[in-house]
C-alpha cells in the first residue's frame, strides 16, 4: 500500500499536493465574495447603492432643500414621487 510519505520518498508529488485543493478553495471563495459585494446585491445595482450614500444623491438634496425651506411641502412631495418612480426607492426617505 502506497502512502503519501512513500510516494514523496520515491520522487512523487509529496505533501505539496495537498496545497492545490486549498488554493482552489481560496480562489472560489474569493470569487464568491467579490460577486456578492458587486453583482449579487439583492437585485440592486451596485453603482446605485453608492449613489444613495452620496452627499449629492437626489433624495438627499431634495430633503435638504425641504429642510432649509427652499421648497414647500407640496413641491417636496411632487418631486419625491418623481424621484421614487425613477430610482425605485419604494418610499424610502419620504417625510410623513
Amino acid at each position: 500500500m502506497n502512502t503519501l510519505a512513500q510516494t514523496w520518498a520515491d520522487g512523487g508529488p509529496g505533501p505539496w499536493i495537498l496545497l492545490f485543493p486549498l488554493f482552489w478553495a481560496v480562489v472560489v471563495i474569493g470569487v464568491v465574495i467579490v460577486l456578492r459585494r458587486t453583482v449579487w446585491r439583492h437585485g440592486r445595482n451596485p453603482w446605485q447603492a453608492r449613489a444613495e450614500r452620496s452627499e449629492h444623491a437626489p433624495l438627499t438634496l431634495l430633503g435638504r432643500r425641504f429642510a432649509a425651506g427652499e421648497i414647500d411641502e407640496d413641491e417636496y412631495r411632487r418631486r419625491l414621487s418623481i424621484l421614487e418612480e425613477r430610482f425605485g426607492t419604494g418610499g424610502k426617505g419620504a417625510a410623513t
